[in-house]
Parts: C-alpha cells; sequence; structure tokens
C-alpha cells in the first residue's frame, strides 16, 4: 500500500478525496510525524483490539463499539486544525480551511461529508448544537439547530396512537413517524454562515456533492451498522434500496455507495439556500415520508408549516470557572452545559491534580492512551455526577416551555449551592442514586427518563483565531430509518418523556408539547484562560463528544484530563471513558485495553476497588467520539477518539 507523507491537508490527498478514497491518520511508532495513508474504506488504520464491531448496551451507547486504537500520537499544525469522525469530513473540511475558508464555512462542509459517510450519526435531518468564538470580537455564540415538536404534538403523541386507540405508536415509537421532529442543523449553519461565513454558501457543499456523484467505499464502522440494523431499515423501501442488498442482506464494508438522491438534494440547498430545504419540493417529501403508513408504521403529523416556520435560536452562551480557566458550554434546551458546568463545580471543592492515572505499566502505547486512572479519581469524578445529573434529570428541559429554578441556569451552578453538594460525597462508600437539590415548590415533576442516543462531534480553529465545536445527531443510529431524498430522518422526539406526567403527578419537564425541542446532553465546549480578575483570556482548548446522555462523561473525563492530569489532546480522549449517570451504575470503558473485561472485570483492580467502594460497575464498550483541539506556543495540537475512525488535519501537520 502507497504511503504518503502529508505535511498539509488538500494536494494528493485531495484527490484521493474525490475519488471516494480515504486519507487516514495513523500512528507510527517510529516517526515523529503523524503520517497518512490510503484506504479503501476510510478507517484509521492503527491497532485496534478486539476482533470486529460488537453490540453495545443500546440503553447506554445505542451505536455500536469498533474497537479501540493503541498508541494513537497527537497530531501538531500550525494556524488551523479540524477534527471529526471520519477522515473523509476532515479532510474535506481541512481543505477549505487551507483555501482561506473560515470555522463557520468548514462546519458545512464537514457536516455534509459527514451526513453522506456516516448516515447513522448524522446529516441534514437532523439537528444540532454549536458553540462559535469569533476571535475580532472575542465573543463565544451558542447556536440551537436542535429538531422541534409539530403542532399537532399533544402530550401523549408518543404515548399512543389517539384517544380512541390507547396502543402505542407501531412498530415502535422510534420506528413511528412520531419520532421524527422538524429538522434543524440546516438552519444553524445558515445562521452561522451569515455571521461568520467567508465562502460563497453554494461551493461548501461541492465536496459532498462530489463524493455522492463519484462514490465512496462504506467504512467498517458503517457497515457494522447497518447489519446491526438491517431488519428496521428493511421497513423503509429507500432506505432498503440504499443500505441493503438485493437479498435483504446488509452491504458489507468496501462497497461502493453513490447516493445520486442527496447530491441533488444539496445542489438544491447550494443554489436556493436553506430554504429549498424548508419549503418546496423537498419540504413535500419530507412531510409525505414522516406521514407514510408502509410497513405498518403509525404516522406523524408534522405539516409543511412545521418546517417552513423552523428557525434557529441564538442561546446565551453558558460560562462558568474552573479553577483558572473559564469553561463555556451549552444552555438549555441541552442539559450538556449544565450538567458538565455542574459536576465541575462540584470538583472544584477537591483536589484532582493529586489523582493523576498511572502510567507505571512502562508500556509506552498505555502511557499515549492516558494510562489508566485511580479508583480514588473514578469515585469522586462518579459522585459528582451523579448529583448533577439528579438535578439536571428534574429540572433542566426546554426554558422556552418550562422554566428552570430562579429562571436562570446559574442556580444550579451557584457556588455555594454545588459546595453543599459536594459535600454529599462519602470518600468511601458510592451514594448509588442521589436526589436533587430542594428549590422549594416547582411546577415540576420526574418521570421516567427516556435513553438518549448516539451522535457526531466537530471541532475546527481556522486561521484567522475563530472556532466552532457543534455535536450533530440523527438520535439513534439511522434516527427513525425513514430515507427521504437521500438523507437519513432523525427520531430526535423520542427524547421527550413519553409519559406526560410523573409518579407524584405533576407535569414532567420533558414532556412533549407542540413546537418544544427535547432535551439534550450534547456539550460542545470551549475553555478560555480566566484572569485573576475574572476576564476572559485567550481560547485554549475547543473540545465535544457524541454518545447520547454519556456525553456529559465523556467531556467531564477529558477535560479533567486537561486540565487537571496536564494530559495532552490524544492521551485525554484516549484515556479510559469513565463516570456515571443518576444510578447506581458506574460505566468503566471495557475496550481500553488497561481494562481486563473479562468475566465482567471481576479480575481488573480498579473495578473490584470501585465494588469495593459500593459501585455497580458495567465494563460495556463507550462509544464516545471525542476530539480536542488545544493550544500551543506554536498553532495547535489534536486528539482524535480510538473509538471510533476520527482523524485530526491541519497545516504543516506534524
Amino acid at each position: 500500500m502507497r504511503r504518503l507523507r502529508q505535511r498539509t491537508c488538500g494536494g494528493a490527498a485531495a484527490v484521493l478525496l474525490l475519488l471516494g478514497v480515504a486519507t487516514a491518520c495513523s500512528s507510527d511508532s517510529d516517526q515523529d510525524h503523524a503520517t497518512c495513508e490510503t484506504t479503501a474504506n476510510g478507517t484509521p488504520v492503527a491497532a485496534q483490539t478486539g476482533s470486529g464491531p460488537t453490540t453495545t448496551n443500546l440503553g447506554l451507547n445505542p451505536e455500536i463499539a469498533t474497537g479501540y486504537r493503541t498508541g494513537m500520537k497527537p497530531v501538531r499544525t500550525d494556524s488551523f486544525a479540524v477534527s471529526t469522525a471520519n477522515p473523509l469530513a476532515t479532510e474535506a473540511a481541512c481543505k477549505a480551511l487551507r483555501d482561506g475558508a473560515t470555522a463557520a464555512d468548514a462546519l458545512i462542509v464537514a457536516q455534509t461529508v459527514l451526513g453522506l459517510v456516516e448516515p447513522q450519526a448524522s446529516g441534514i435531518g437532523g439537528g444540532a448544537f454549536m458553540l462559535y468564538y469569533d476571535a475580532a470580537g472575542r465573543s463565544v455564540e451558542a447556536y440551537d439547530g436542535r429538531e422541534t415538536a409539530p403542532k399537532a404534538a399533544t402530550g401523549d403523541y408518543l404515548r399512543w396512537i389517539s384517544d380512541t386507540d390507547r396502543t402505542v405508536p407501531q412498530p415502535n415509537a422510534r420506528v413511528s413517524g412520531r419520532s421524527i421532529g422538524t429538522p434543524g442543523v440546516l438552519r444553524l449553519l445558515e445562521l452561522a454562515h451569515k455571521e461568520h461565513g467567508k465562502q460563497p454558501w453554494r461551493e461548501l457543499f461541492d465536496p459532498a456533492i462530489a463524493l455522492a456523484d463519484q462514490g465512496f467505499a462504506i467504512s467498517p464502522r458503517m457497515a457494522g451498522q447497518i447489519a446491526e440494523s438491517a431488519t428496521d431499515l428493511a421497513r423503509d423501501e429507500s432506505a432498503k434500496a440504499y443500505f441493503l442488498q438485493a437479498d435483504g442482506s446488509a452491504k458489507t464494508a468496501g462497497t461502493t455507495l453513490t447516493n445520486p438522491a442527496l447530491a441533488k438534494t444539496l445542489g438544491a440547498i447550494a443554489s436556493d439556500g436553506a430554504d429549498a430545504f424548508y419549503t418546496g419540493a423537498i419540504a413535500a417529501d419530507i412531510v409525505d415520508a414522516i406521514a407514510t403508513t408502509s410497513g405498518g408504521r403509525t404516522p406523524g403529523l408534522t405539516s409543511l408549516a412545521d418546517l417552513s416556520a423552523y428557525q434557529a435560536k441564538k442561546r446565551t452562551v453558558l460560562c462558568s470557572p474552573y479553577r483558572t480557566h473559564e469553561i463555556c458550554g451549552m444552555p438549555n434546551p441541552s442539559s450538556g452545559g449544565i450538567t458538565v458546568a455542574a459536576t465541575l463545580g462540584i470538583l472544584s471543592n477537591f483536589d484532582l491534580s493529586a489523582m493523576k492515572p498511572d502510567n507505571s505499566s512502562g508500556d509506552s502505547n498505555t502511557a499515549r492512551d492516558g494510562g489508566k486512572p485511580t479508583a480514588a479519581a473514578v469515585h469522586l469524578i462518579s459522585e459528582a455526577e451523579r448529583l448533577a445529573y439528579a438535578d439536571r434529570d428534574k429540572y433542566v428541559a426546554d426554558s422556552d416551555f418550562v422554566p428552570m429554578p430562579g429562571n436562570s441556569p446559574q442556580t444550579l451552578l451557584d457556588s455555594n449551592y454545588l459546595k453543599q453538594r459536594a459535600g454529599l460525597i462519602d470518600p468511601n462508600h458510592s451514594i448509588g442514586t442521589a436526589q436533587p437539590g430542594d428549590f422549594g415548590p416547582v411546577p415540576l415533576g420526574t418521570g421516567p427518563q427516556p435513553p438518549e442516543h448516539g451522535t457526531s462531534h466537530i471541532s475546527i480553529v481556522d486561521k484567522y483565531g475563530n472556532a466552532a465545536s457543534m455535536t450533530t445527531t440523527v438520535e439513534s443510529a439511522f434516527g427513525s430509518f425513514h430515507l427521504v431524498d437521500g438523507f437519513v430522518l432523525n427520531n430526535q422526539l423520542t427524547d421527550f418523556s413519553a409519559e406526560p406526567l410523573g409518579k407524584d403527578g405533576l407535569p414532567v419537564a420533558n414532556r412533549i408539547d407542540a413546537g418544544k425541542r427535547p432535551r439534550s446532553s450534547m456539550a460542545p465546549t470551549m475553555v478560555f484562560d480566566r484572569g485573576a480578575d475574572g476576564s476572559r483570556g485567550s481560547l485554549d482548548y475547543v473540545t465535544g463528544s457524541p454518545g447520547g446522555s454519556v456525553i456529559i462523561q465523556f467531556v467531564v473525563k477529558t477535560l479533567v484530563g486537561l486540565l487537571d492530569w496536564g494530559l495532552n489532546p490524544q492521551q485525554a480522549v484516549s484515556l479510559v471513558a469513565f463516570g456515571a449517570a443518576n444510578s447506581p451504575i458506574t460505566n468503566v470503558g471495557g475496550e481500553d485495553p488497561v481494562i481486563d473485561a473479562t468475566d465482567k472485570g471481576d479480575h481488573d483492580p480498579l473495578v473490584l476497588r470501585l465494588r469495593e467502594l459500593g459501585h455497580q460497575v458495567s465494563v460495556a464498550p463507550q462509544s464516545s467520539g471525542l476530539s480536542a483541539l488545544v493550544r500551543e506556543d506554536k498553532g495547535w495540537t489534536g486528539g482524535a477518539d480510538p473509538r471510533r475512525e476520527g482523524a485530526v488535519m491541519g497545516d504543516n501537520q506534524r
């Protein structure tokens, strides 16, 4: 296989991109420079553990796990960098940055290519949350492109077919049309481009259109997910024809796919703007697909008016102090920024620097992968997360419909309140399930918390100093399994609680309502230096991850690794994934080679010690997709998650 020395994005690699051949960054133990190798399937070629794709606990990680690339090295660049979950998308966005694009421009390139090469996780039929740093104005802005429920939705929309037919939507809520929210990502990208773009809108769709027309090879991760989802994909004639063989079996890794329908859709959007998606023929096709009863599916009630009325929203970015840093995240309707900030606020009362991971094994790959976390650190961080999730589960929802306690997220982030929460942590025993804080009588109630699912993430820094952190999703793998005009429609409405009332008889905060946006856990994050007077300094870190409700744990782990333990970005994202939601179960990623996951971890010292502390430990693989970009004295250094296919690229890469 021919090797290419990749010092900059584009050039020979850009030609390969247009031919549908991937460039994938791999670690090379004999070289100080990151190298790129052409592959037929778009997958990074570094070593992986395990024998291939495996099914994870779908309540935790609905996307399949695909192994772990050991010994990955950080990628250093001079002035711009991009990390996405697929090397084809990274390469395309990197080329745009090289040609003068801003981070807002490159987001469009990355998102449209991702929707083609990893449709199980993202695409124009879904939604997104994004933080954008404008270097000239030194401002951080939050963009909300979350899907919305149709105007016809009632509190029982996901619960039963109608008041006269009180059976659940068929064949289930997710696969029915009831799960599909009005997509938001294109309106978000359009708004961000209007405010921060530099390149012509129409040109930013060219890489995805070319790839859709000329074809690309199915990657092992995509192939594994097609096989996992084949039965549900077969219910939709368009999805069946695109993803499955004539005999109904899944198309396999290496198979070349072309998507002329998506090329046509993207061409219309490139020419006429996002209005081409939200009105006209494409909008009519979306409404018809949601309303279909084929395959025995219960139709959804989305209308053309729902699509044409959709607007992306600018939100007030949520920033809070953490040691000598300022952490900026996404406010509600995402719970990600609030819960990450609350967890870190609790942890700020402890000396985490004294609990650094163990790198004493002497194995070079173990050190590159971040080492093995200590039981004391996993215990402390998991307990802080339990307390933060308890408040998140009860109080956080779309604040356009449900007010936060005190009408502000800062109520949950007050330093005195978080210090009190920190005092509930027993260093010698797990809480198990934490109780939410008491903010007096509130018109809310707890209720069944629906599982949230997989997504994708993009981190970008351009040569002008601007940056973007965007988490993008179709909710579950392949969303609702409805394929229309070449793209997958989301199942985002299943992020609402199907039950409108809790056991206490009070309305659930995250209940469905007409026009409402379901709660999310997406946590695009930026970290700034913080002056002694509290002023915001330079942008130093850009990070985020897919992973459903576990996103919060992935991002917290990475931030602690970077800020408290001094890990480089590759070590921080490669580090064992660990943490907890508000349940007795503590997650310790068993795909990491430093964890002995045999017999459910019965022989692993970390797992055994956590059990002694009262944790119920799961060693199921963690399907994170983290990326992190860190400012250095010269340029940026980036890391991509070894659990997926992602890559970091930039100028003068080394």
